[in-house]
């Protein structure tokens, strides 16, 4: 193996995504006596390696003596060519282990439309795209992940999946694992106890029957020892939970290139698109000291000279005027650079942001999401005019002359006049940097308009609305882009097209696995990657499958709807997520719930306190 990888990596373009031994990456001995595991994630190297989850469930396996944890990325398209030519198997980063030699392969979901990717990373291992077409001899192939919170679409790919957080969850089936493989149990005898574990999802012990038009009439186990609710894993404890104090440093650049400490799990605002928002409840966060502590390890271990404070909404952790203060003068002398992945629009957020540029200044990120405060009320953003412009006013006189502003379109209930709204607040942002008399302003301003197409998504309160279709989406992008004409703003919008799939396998059943599977087939691969999508091929797949894409996408579901992924429970009822549809339609704004409970359920699933 080693010699012909040799023999091929001077002819692919970054071959330091496929050699591994990076600092801080882990080499263990007597691999014949420990259980082989893959953690695969379905993109290149440079997307993998900053995937927090990635760092910390690879760590966290690896505590385990007699299990070696490895990593297997998708190749990319140069490398996977010279491997089909020289006939190399996919393989493990650390050891170069072809993958069909595992014992367990999992990968991370975290966006639909790396599906395919999935199926090409199998299929260069050399194992069966299909759980039913497998044999002893093949790894037990699951997944977990956000999209795991719908996993029917590619429920025939796939063994198991894992449902919640997974520190815990994965240590306890690889050690059910241990036990069935010395015991000699059959792949079907494991995944039968699999089932039987918390948070464990196995699709081969349930089945699906549909209505005449389509929809899902029942879905069941097959016996009654089969649990019929999966409920998702929680984790109670943040700072006694495994977290990596070094982190592995890639050889070359990737998306974000710095240590990342996580600081809290789950948000409180209750944006009623944000599915993360949803399915992550309850709060939970480190303290302040144990943050502090694995920054300093983490840098001391790493070399890098910037540490990113990971949350959903970083400036929401309820100590974090103390924790930046404090750690800007614990590395003062060093230069350490702090970044805050996700910012409010008010002048706490401001406040934070002027220390911190102290020592490095970007350029800034806000999310308005909406044009119009009557559009934000449906959303339940909780901003409004007064917070977007004193921030930017704020912002413009410390000195900041770059700002991103963020957006979505085709959300429920949106009008024209709700586009329009998007390129006044650009206008009037453009107009407020001339009026701001300050010292520290420097150049001209430049505003970048980014507008996403919405997709709607289980467990949020617009799962039951229907997506704008792509002719919609694109004649409100042409819209966009015909009244938008200040020279000082930059827009740009997503591939309405991936938008639309996205949504599919979203939102999709059982019936999207031979879709999947025949869109692979016809050459379908790096479906998030704008220059490999090909949506011809997919509608061919639609076409050939017999299967209409709009059903998914473009109706109205009716408030008793059996959805796909309502045997699983997530702690939020679908009944509160109802009465939140019902406020968005009114446009009745829900306070965060910090301030007051608002009954979506997650508190009869978690007992540790927390805001919940």
């Amino acid at each position: 193996m080693k010699k012909s990888l040799d023999d091929i990596l001077y002819l692919v373009e970054k071959p330091a995504r496929y050699i591994g031994g990076e600092i801080n990456s882990i080499i263990k001995e007597d691999l014949d006596q420990k259980i082989r595991v893959g953690f695969g994630f379905p993109d290149v190297y440079e997307v993998a390696m900053s995937h927090l989850g990635m760092h910390i469930l690879y760590g966290v396996q690896n505590t385990m003596e007699d299990v070696y944890c490895e990593r297997v990325f998708a190749p990319w398209t140069d490398m996977e060519k010279q491997m089909r030519d020289n006939g190399i198997a996919l393989f493990t980063l650390e050891t170069k282990t072809p993958v069909k030699s595992l014992d367990l392969l999992s990968f991370t979901l975290q966006y639909e439309l790396s599906y395919t990717n999935i199926l090409n990373m199998l299929d260069l291992g050399g194992i069966p795209l299909r759980s039913a077409e497998r044999t002893e001899a093949d790894p037990i192939i699951f997944a977990g992940g956000p999209c795991a919170y719908n996993p029917e679409p590619i429920s025939d790919i796939f063994d198991l999946f894992v449902l919640g957080e997974g520190e815990e969850m994965n240590l306890e089936l690889i050690s059910l694992y241990k036990a069935h493989k010395t015991k000699g149990s059959t792949r079907k005898e494991f995944l039968r106890a699999a089932a039987s574990l918390d948070g464990v999802y196995v699709p081969s012990l349930y089945e699906a029957a549909y209505n005449e038009d389509g929809t899902l009439a029942s879905f069941e186990p097959i016996a009654a020892d089969v649990p019929k609710k999966v409920t998702k894993r929680i984790i109670q404890d943040m700072d006694n939970v495994f977290y990596p104090e070094k982190q592995m440093v890639p050889f070359i650049d990737i998306v974000h290139d710095r240590a990342v400490v996580e600081i809290f799990r789950g948000c409180t605002a209750g944006c009623r698109f944000c599915q993360a928002g949803m399915i992550y409840r309850p709060i939970r966060e480190k303290s302040t000291e144990k943050i502090m502590e694995l920054a300093k390890k983490m840098l001391e271990s790493t070399g890098y000279d910037e540490v990113a404070l990971s949350s959903l909404s970083t400036l929401d952790y309820s100590d974090i005027e103390n924790l930046i203060y404090s750690m800007i003068k614990d590395s003062e002398d060093d230069k350490i650079g702090i970044s805050l992945p996700s910012l409010r629009l008010d002048s706490f957020s401001v406040d934070v942001l002027t220390e911190i540029q102290k020592v490095r200044k970007t350029g800034l990120t806000f999310a308005p999401e909406a044009g119009t405060q009557r559009l934000r009320d449906v959303i339940n953003k909780g901003v409004n005019e007064d917070n977007i412009f004193n921030t930017l006013e704020q912002v413009f006189a410390e000195g900041w002359s770059r700002v991103k502003l963020y957006f979505m379109m085709g959300l429920p209930t949106e009008t024209y006049e709700d586009l329009e709204g998007i390129n006044e607040i650009a206008n009037r942002t453009t107009y407020l940097y001339k009026t701001v008399q300050s010292p520290k302003k420097k150049g001209s301003v430049a505003v970048t308009i980014s507008t996403a197409c919405f997709v709607p998504k289980p467990f949020t309160p617009f799962q039951w609305q229907p997506q704008d279709t792509l002719e919609t989406f694109i004649e409100k992008q042409k819209f966009l882009r015909e009244i938008i004409t200040n020279k000082k703003v930059k827009f740009n919008y997503h591939d309405a097209y991936g938008s639309f799939m996205e949504a599919v396998f979203a939102r999709g059943d059982r019936k999207l696995n031979a879709v999947l599977i025949k869109a692979f087939e016809l050459g379908c691969k790096f479906d998030g990657w704008q220059e490999y999508f090909d949506y011809d091929k997919w509608m061919q797949a639609f076409e050939l499958c017999g299967i209409d894409p709009l059903f998914y996408t473009s109706r109205v579901r009716d408030v008793n709807e059996l959805f796909p992924w309502d045997f699983i429970d997530v702690g939020v009822s679908k009944k509160f997520l109802y009465r939140e549809w019902e406020n968005a339609l009114t446009g009745k704004v829900t306070p965060d719930c910090r301030n007051n409970c608002h009954a979506c359920g997650i508190t009869q699933v978690f007992e540790s306190g927390g805001f919940c």
